[in-house]
């Protein structure tokens, strides 16, 4: 006898932070799994096999009739904080056609994601919006599940990576009256828990859930939290005339966010978002992490393939900053360059394999031995380990003063420096094919320790852009093709 299908769940904002998260999640589970996106082309190699992709516009109701078609429960991830014109306006009209298009096409529930705070009080435009989405959700659609949460503690939060940026770049912090507001932070590993939880939530109506962790605090003791378990040393000097506008100018400057999200986002912290009820604890049976080991858990999540998704990848997000230092991710700082050559895959790869020991690096060996003598007199390995076999590499294995941390022939090499440094050093090279042969990417990862792993990124990085571009050239003309080689990635996310 066939088992019955499973009920099929939409999910919108897939290509952002949360729904990312929450996508892989869902096939995990079984679910029958449909996205819906402005443009498709974001999500092809993302998703499941099973899941499918399809277009429509929030803006555009009749888009949404196909998409919606079938559908037992939809989760609605959508905002324009990122938008040049009124986001609030435009929410409003969003969530008015998304839910009438789900009541006309019988979806049994739609699950939404706010924002904690009091509806009493002088709301920012930012958080005052996001209920509001919630109460045009309820208008018109019968059964709205509606999640508010305060900060979301991830790899890759934008309320998170806003900490990091301040406690990284800054041993001394001006700190302006909002550093003591209270909020109520939640693990992302908990949202996707409850928001999992609300698919066959035995309910007939809507309900709102106020959801957080169990520590109340100010977000001066979320980044003295983060110091610590950094090791980093900060100290706070508070300034109660730095107004939520100028705060937004002063994080322009020392942190990677966008400058219309980060300033919606400042304006916000002037609310203090915690719970005012119990209705979620004695709902649903999820114990929240702790606030200390929700930083542990987004410092860990940092060695996974840096974070599952982030809140810069989102296709609702305007705008390209330019930097000179590299692409940042969270804390790290990034050099990527690719290379487009004509050979298969395999050949492509092959000088990759072959690096270091007596091969040496393919471009200005001098500086690296140079490099290696330096790193002997500080106590460090050097470059005298060589290499245990010119033609194979292990995972595990020694190479000069790297360590082989992954290898996957004929596609991937990371190796994990060993030097001494301010901080954490990868080196990566990854091959694809593309229509003309196959594409070279090279990337260089540092993962700085304060002000001074900042400084040793910053006092190099010229000379990395001497060194990475001419060791990709060699690479690939080693590989005995021709080669196209496009300007490295400068844009901060």
């Amino acid at each position: 006898m066939e088992q019955p299908a499973q009920p099929l769940v939409l999910l919108t904002g897939a290509t952002g932070y949360v729904g990312g998260r929450l996508l892989p999640r869902l096939e995990q589970q079984g679910n029958r799994v449909r996205c819906l996106a402005r443009r498709p082309a974001a999500l092809v190699g993302r998703v499941a096999a099973t899941t499918q992709i399809v277009a429509g516009d929030l803006l555009d109701p009749p888009s949404l009739t196909a998409a919606l078609a079938g559908v037992d429960t939809a989760f609605y991830f959508v905002h324009s904080m990122g938008a040049d014109r009124d986001f609030e306006a435009e929410d409003r009209i969003a969530a008015e056609n998304f839910a009438r298009a789900a009541a006309a096409a019988g979806v049994r529930r739609i699950i939404y994601l706010g924002g904690l705070g009091n509806p009493d009080q002088s709301l920012s435009k930012h958080l005052r919006s996001r209920q509001e989405t919630g109460d045009v959700l309820r208008a018109f659609h019968p059964q709205v599940i509606e999640f508010r949460a305060s900060i979301v503690i991830g790899s890759g939060s934008l309320s998170f990576e806003m900490i990091r940026a301040l406690v990284e770049r800054l041993p001394v912090m001006i700190c302006p009256r909002w550093v003591q507001v209270k909020a109520q932070p939640i693990a992302i590993e908990d949202l996707l828990e409850y928001l999992l939880a609300a698919i066959r939530l035995p309910v007939r109506s809507s309900q709102v859930y106020e959801i957080g962790g169990p520590d109340q605090v100010s977000y001066g003791q979320i980044m003295h939290e983060y110091a610590r378990q950094r090791g980093l040393k900060r100290w706070m000097i508070p300034v109660p005339l730095l107004t939520p506008y100028l705060s937004s100018l002063w994080l322009g400057l020392v942190t990677p966010l966008y400058a219309r999200v980060g300033r919606k986002l400042v304006e916000s912290l002037r609310n203090p978002t915690l719970i005012s009820n119990n209705l979620a604890s004695t709902t649903f049976a999820i114990r929240p992490r702790s606030l200390r080991e929700a930083i542990a858990r987004a410092l860990v999540n940092e060695d996974r393939e840096f974070a599952e998704t982030r809140w810069s990848d989102a296709c609702s997000a305007a705008g390209t900053p330019r930097s000179w230092g590299g692409v940042r991710f969270g804390s790290r700082l990034v050099d990527s360059r690719t290379a487009h050559v004509d050979a298969p895959v395999a050949a492509a790869f092959a000088p990759i394999r072959r690096i270091g020991g007596r091969q040496g690096w393919y471009y200005a060996d001098w500086l690296w031995s140079l490099r290696g003598f330096l790193d002997l007199l500080v106590g460090g390995v050097g470059v005298r380990r060589g290499r245990r076999d010119p033609e194979n590499l292990r995972a595990g294995e020694p190479l000069d003063f790297w360590r082989v941390e992954l290898y996957e022939p004929p596609h991937r090499l990371r190796l994990a420096a060993e030097m001494k440094l301010p901080g954490r050093a990868w080196l990566e090279f990854e091959v694809q094919p593309d229509d003309h042969g196959s594409t070279i990417r090279q990337t260089a990862i540092f993962d700085p320790v304060g002000f001074g792993g900042l400084l040793y990124w910053y006092g190099i990085y010229p000379l990395h852009q001497f060194v990475f571009a001419g060791m990709l050239r060699n690479l690939a003309q080693a590989a005995g093709t021709r080669m196209h080689t496009p300007p490295p990635r400068t844009a901060e996310e």
